[in-house]
């Protein structure tokens, strides 16, 4: 009885009849997508289909054969949906020629906005007629390659020694066809390209960032200029060594006569003197307040190691260490940064591409050779806070300010400049929060962890602690 009240006779509502604002509706979030909502054959108008409602909940029993007649009917159109074949159009699709011996991929025809971040051209020798004849062509490297095919923009062939493709257009294409799956057996492993590597070059690729290799795989390879690396203070030279052995017997006679330092007591009497300075201030009931002057000198005799990251590190390297993996690989850039492909600028951001599940945590030598290769970066500037009329009306393009008329300098201001100054007020700077300085560091590099395709980003700072002092 209850099987045959429950057997499904009810036609379902065609998706042209459905109503547009049912169409544009998410409905609850935690509920997934109805999929038999979705047309069978491709629509000129896209929209997103109505989630579904679940009318019942499980239970033991399996449920009933309406119940599973529903699922069944939601399990198979999400399986349509999902094995429906990917269109692009023809007039936005470019192709290549992948070459396994150069580890490369030759543009033959460029399309779209890609290409103003990828690929470089490089000088190839091409023989025409038994007459070689050197000439530019647009290459890209094997995650660009891949990264192209894999989001559908470019048709990849394999150069192999066939006859030219019949189709139209193609003629000049000698190989066969990759798929996917073909292009990622080929290119993954070559020019060290990893698979963690690809999928970080990809997920930036995909939120809009410019992203380029630090080590030029080639000498064409554009790359950008080389960091301005500062002196560092500890460098032992031929004078330092000299002076040090003179001066050896003079500290040998001090260590007789003064003495020895107790780390247990590093606070001296001496260092007390003069460090406190007490003030009375009468102001109603309050006696006085304590202010503590010159303890600059009195944290100086806390410091019982030499601060600083320019203090080299007393660290033996190991005999036959294995090639540490924490290596610069990309250099990344902002969607707004203005990106030339033939001259790029110094990077952004410095990112080092590991294995989660091979990888520990970097040592202290790594960082130190990490942030060796890496510029200092200038301390950040304090944010203007803006009310909210200021930046509604920071919105408005500001107006044009008047010409201001100004009266040929005299013969005495030619020849005294100094006696005349300059009426325009400067500029005041701003001054530099400490806090946010010491947050951001001077250096910074980024290590992207990949774990079985969840990457996962984390930045390393040099601090300059010792470079802002805290007790004045």
């Amino acid at each position: 009885m209850d099987d045959t009240l429950e057997r499904p006779n009810v036609v379902s509502k065609p998706v042209d009849a459905v109503d547009g604002d049912d169409e544009q509706s998410s409905g609850d979030e935690d509920q997934g997508p109805d999929w038999t909502k979705l047309p069978s054959a491709p629509t000129a108008r896209p929209f997103i289909p109505k989630r579904g409602e679940k009318d019942f909940e499980p239970n033991a029993s399996g449920g009933s054969g309406l119940q599973r007649h529903v699922l069944d009917r939601s399990r198979h159109a999400m399986l349509e949906a999902l094995s429906a074949p990917r269109t692009i159009s023809s007039k936005s699709i470019s192709y290549a020629v992948w070459h396994p011996d150069l580890a490369r991929a030759h543009v033959t025809l460029s399309r779209g906005i890609h290409f103003a971040s990828m690929g470089h051209s490089v000088a190839r020798t091409a023989s025409l007629d038994s007459a070689k004849k050197i000439h530019k062509r647009l290459e890209l490297l094997p995650e660009e390659t891949l990264y192209l095919v894999e989001r559908g923009a470019m048709l990849c062939w394999k150069a192999c020694e066939l006859a030219p493709s019949d189709t139209p257009g193609l003629e000049d294409v000698e190989g066969i066809p990759m798929t996917v799956q073909q292009a990622f057996a080929e290119m993954i492993g070559t020019a060290d390209l990893t698979l963690e590597k690809y999928q970080v070059f990809a997920y930036l690729k995909r939120l809009g960032y410019a992203v380029t290799r630090t080590k030029p795989p080639n000498p064409e390879y554009p790359i950008p200029p080389p960091f301005e690396q500062p002196q560092r203070r500890y460098q032992s030279s031929f004078l330092h060594k000299v002076l040090s052995v003179v001066l050896w017997p003079l500290r040998a006679l001090q260590s007789l006569f003064v003495p020895r330092f107790d780390w247990w007591q590093p606070i001296r009497t001496s260092c007390l003197h003069g460090a406190f300075n007490i003030r009375a201030v009468h102001h109603g009931l309050c006696r006085c307040t304590v202010l503590c002057v010159g303890l600059g000198h009195l944290f100086q005799s806390l410091r019982f190691l030499p601060g600083g990251h320019n203090a080299p590190l007393h660290v033996q390297a190991r005999p036959r260490a294995p090639v540490s993996p924490y290596q610069i690989f990309y250099n990344v850039y902002k969607p707004s940064t203005p990106f030339k492909k033939t001259a790029p600028p110094p990077p952004e951001y410095s990112v080092v591409v590991v294995n989660a599940r091979t990888t520990p945590m970097p040592t202290l030598t790594e960082l130190t050779s990490l942030f060796g290769v890496l510029p200092e970066l200038p301390p950040p500037l304090p944010r203007k806070r803006q009310s909210f009329v200021q930046q509604k009306a920071g919105t408005a393009p500001p107006p044009a300010p008047a010409p201001k008329t100004q009266l040929p300098p005299s013969r005495m201001q030619r020849f005294f400049p100094w006696a005349f100054p300059s009426t325009s007020p400067p500029e005041l700077p701003r001054n530099i929060n400490p806090f946010l300085s010491l947050k951001t560091g001077k250096k910074m590099v980024v290590v992207a962890a990949v774990d079985a395709g969840m990457t996962s980003f984390f930045r390393f700072g040099e601090g300059v602690f010792t470079e802002w002092p805290m007790v004045l």
